[in-house]
């Protein structure tokens, strides 16, 4: 085995066992994708956890710098076509293979930058950063489920943004504690979070809602190797959605709503006796 080919391998653990690290959600769907799908959409969720940490986490440090630094090595990785950064080193290998829009890339740093200093968002800036951070995310990895029809890529575009804009919001209102706190943002538009109400959430959940319903007429359409694991990852999304319905505004800020891991086993067995059956 020649070195470099045993550093893509080296690196492919880093994405791998970032991702089974941060999200056992996201790693128990992508498991069920088909092998050939598994590493790239690692590769994927490792440089987006990353770009995350950095302005969602490193608050000891100039995140400022840190996020900068981290661009330009991104640059330079997709220019090298090599990186000693492992995660970084993967999702060239991805961007490249599969041939990602270089204006996604640039979408998702410009809503991650926004995190470093934006903490209230009007309607048109909310839109803008749910593309750049979510939507954009949903559409590198279709990239991958496609592997390059580009037909059926432009079909399922508009789901894959949706799946990843619900994915997103639910987040939001799930970490509205922490990202009010802990971070001093708001991301939804005209809500004061001190005085939340039933109309405020109601109408944030419509909203999700659509996505969720969009979103899951393109997962019926997705190509074989693909639809099952991203079908148990929108399930999985969608229980946590349904069980944030059922509270009242003030307690989502008060603790963060989540499934428990019997609760994720029952919604997989569910997701695989229905896609047996094709019902999704």
């Amino acid at each position: 085995m020649s070195t470099v080919k045993l550093y893509d391998e080296v690196a492919a653990y880093s994405s791998k066992y970032t991702t089974l690290l941060y999200s056992s959600s996201f790693s128990s769907a992508i498991k069920l994708l088909h092998k050939d799908l598994r590493q790239p959409i690692f590769d994927i969720y490792g440089f987006v956890r990353f770009a995350d940490e950095i302005v969602d986490t490193f608050h000891a440090y100039d995140k400022v710098a840190l996020f900068q630094q981290f661009k330009m090595d991104t640059y330079q990785a997709l220019a090298q076509g090599i990186s000693m950064n492992p995660i970084l080193h993967r999702f060239q290998l991805t961007y490249h293979k599969y041939k990602i829009d270089p204006a996604l890339l640039e979408a998702f740093l410009v809503s991650m930058e926004m995190d470093l200093s934006k903490h209230q968002y009007d309607h048109q800036s909310y839109n803008d950063y749910i593309y750049g951070s979510a939507e954009v995310v949903g559409l590198m990895c279709l990239y991958i489920f496609c592997e390059g029809n580009q037909d059926q890529f432009e079909a399922l575009k508009p789901a894959a943004r949706s799946l990843g804009a619900a994915f997103q919001k639910v987040n939001f209102l799930r970490d509205i504690k922490a990202d009010f706190e802990g971070l001093d943002r708001m991301y939804f538009p005209n809500c004061d979070f001190t005085q939340f109400t039933k109309a405020d959430k109601l109408q944030i959940e419509e909203d999700i809602q659509n996505d969720f319903s969009k979103a899951l007429n393109g997962i019926k359409h997705l190509p074989l190797k693909a639809r099952f694991g991203v079908y148990v990852a929108f399930k999985y999304y969608y229980s946590l959605f349904k069980k944030i319905k059922k509270v009242q505004p003030q307690s989502i800020l008060k603790t963060r709503i989540r499934i428990p891991d019997y609760g994720k086993l029952f919604i997989l067995a569910k997701a695989s006796i229905r896609s047996q059956l094709n019902l999704f």
